[in-house]
């Protein structure tokens, strides 16, 4: 007799309430051959389902409840090995990108909305070499920024007295969009880096020819700020420079340029430096 109940079929409603559910649900998996029903009536259209498949309902509505795409949800069930590895590895990606959000409003209560000392600095034309990598949205610029530096130290040799970098970010965030970073091959300081302006470095002139594989970074007058603390939080002081260039009407000429200063690998990340830069106008 327990055979001959399993077998019953039961409408739609009947089995979107046994495997909480919803119709349109229902309706929508359906039609992307997720959890089709055991039979429909040719005539009404009608949809019926078994008592027995309501554990494939079920398992559905977990896996939907833990943010599962739909086409992953499809793995799950047909037993595909690794099919969640990928859906862990975009929430442990969010958790991290959350916990830096929550570390980032954490500083703006303590500090309040974020205020820097701005300055007018001179920068000569640089040679460098860029490698670009691609950032599917603002959320993933540290993870292309890194994969880019990566690059750079892995193809360049670099002096006993460390790589020059320089960030480069397009003022007007989109998804996706493209991070640069540039390797400097003179020996020039910078004259963010070191607080000196451009009559220090009169030996670099925008006459300076790139060499093979390189570009010329264009110098010119910026304004710049610095920011002491975890790269997570440079779009404070980022804020900041971008805030000061409108109140004095000032059109800010990307890319927004970040001159790492401190080695990240022996620094804290509490007193990591980092200049700023805001071209004002190009040599």
């Amino acid at each position: 007799m327990h055979g001959d109940m399993r077998e019953e079929l039961l409408t739609i409603g009947q089995f979107a309430r046994l495997a909480r559910l919803s119709v349109k649900q229902l309706r929508h998996y359906d039609e992307l051959g997720l959890l089709c029903p055991a039979r429909v009536d040719e005539v009404t259209g009608y949809r019926y389902y078994r008592a027995g498949q309501a554990r494939q309902a079920l398992s559905i509505g977990l896996l939907r409840s833990l943010d599962v795409p739909l086409p992953v949800v499809a793995q799950v069930l047909s037993g595909t090995a690794g099919a969640l590895a990928g859906v862990r590895a975009g929430l442990e990606a969010e958790l991290e990108r959350r916990r830096r959000a929550l570390a980032t409003l954490e500083r703006v209560m303590a500090d309040g909305l974020p205020r820097a000392r701005v300055r007018i600095v001179h920068e000569p034309p640089r040679p460098v070499v860029v490698a670009a990598e691609q950032a599917s949205g603002p959320g993933d610029i540290a993870r292309a920024t890194s994969a880019a530096v990566a690059r750079l130290l892995a193809s360049h040799e670099v002096g006993e007295g460390g790589p020059q970098l320089i960030g480069l970010f397009p003022v007007e965030l989109s998804e996706p969009l493209t991070v640069e970073v540039a390797l400097v091959t003179s020996g020039v300081t910078s004259g963010v880096t070191s607080g000196v302006t451009a009559g220090v470095t009169a030996g670099v002139t925008a006459g300076v020819a790139a060499g093979p594989g390189e570009r010329i970074l264009p110098g010119g007058s910026f304004a710049a700020a610095t920011h002491v603390g975890p790269y997570d939080q440079i779009d404070l002081t980022a804020h900041a420079l971008l805030a000061w260039c409108a109140e004095r009407g000032v059109p800010a000429a990307g890319p927004i340029r970040e001159v790492y200063v401190s080695d990240p690998a022996r620094t804290p990340p509490g007193e990591l430096v980092t200049h700023l830069m805001v071209a004002l106008e190009q040599e």
